[in-house]
């Protein structure tokens, strides 16, 4: 007797008339089966990474959703101070991870994540929230030239302050920061963004990225059509380049603050 049938057997024998007819069906036995269970694909390891002028609490309303789907989903600090190093620290940060990744990036943290996912075969999809989503050799201000409709001026929208020896953080001033950044949510939402905004060395606008990931991974793209800061038609170029699955959104910059619903799930569909 194999041990698929001593195990009916014996089922048999310990249940009950109503509970052996439920356990007969063609849906209980699929459900039960090694090979349905062997076949069901883990959850992957979802990983948010925030942009400037940001930090990981902005990810709240989605880590939240997902958790509740039981997804594991971690949000670590961007350092914010530069493309190679940051994408290699958070390279770094995915190593750490066993078993399949979903790798989503919002504003400059599309920028990282098209550089940290090249080379880890566990990441199995990008997710570009109102993102950068960059070719070989393009910047930030170059990419932002391309398409009209940015309101975040350099010279005039961004108050700089020195740290270190010649580095520069910048910092989104207060009076243009709710139009450019958050236009959706109430001012007393921007007023604590703005005063807790993580500000980027001034570097990242010109430093330039390396060979995509985009190119062998498979990409999803939310474009927020109100954003003042990344122009949609910005994102939906890149989009289309990237060849990724695309949503639009009625949104501002966060995205991922305004619009948590659409954002969780587009990072669902991408981790099918």
């Amino acid at each position: 007797m194999s041990p698929v049938s001593r195990r009916a057997v014996l089922a048999g024998v310990a249940a009950t008339a109503a509970t052996t007819v439920a356990a007969g069906s063609p849906a209980a036995a699929h459900a039960s089966s090694p090979a349905a269970a062997h076949t069901r694909k883990p959850k992957p390891t979802i990983v948010l990474v925030h942009g400037a002028f940001a930090d990981g609490a902005g990810w709240s309303d989605v880590i939240t959703r997902l958790t509740h789907d039981g997804y594991t989903v971690l949000a670590p600090a961007n350092p914010l101070r530069g493309v190679a190093s940051d994408a290699a620290y958070i390279a770094d940060f995915l190593a750490t991870i066993e078993g399949p990744i979903v790798l989503v990036g919002h504003s400059y943290g599309g920028f990282v994540i098209t550089n940290a996912a090249t080379g880890n075969p566990n990441v199995k999809a990008l997710v570009y929230i109102a993102a950068f989503a960059p070719d070989l050799d393009e910047s930030v201000g170059g990419l932002t030239a391309k398409f009209p409709g940015s309101l975040l001026d350099p010279a005039t929208s961004i108050d700089f302050r020195p740290w270190g020896e010649g580095h520069y953080d910048g910092y989104v001033k207060k009076d243009v920061f709710r139009t450019v950044f958050a236009g959706d949510l109430p001012r007393s939402a921007t007023d604590v963004l703005w005063a807790t905004q993580r500000p980027a060395d001034a570097a990242t606008l010109q430093d330039h990225s390396a060979e995509p990931a985009w190119k062998t991974i498979p990409s999803y793209f939310l474009v927020a059509r109100e954003d003042n800061l990344i122009p949609p038609a910005l994102q939906r170029f890149m989009a289309r380049r990237a060849g990724a699955h695309t949503v639009e959104v009625k949104a501002s910059h966060v995205a991922l603050i305004s619009q948590p619903r659409a954002v969780a799930d587009l990072i669902r569909k991408a981790s099918r």
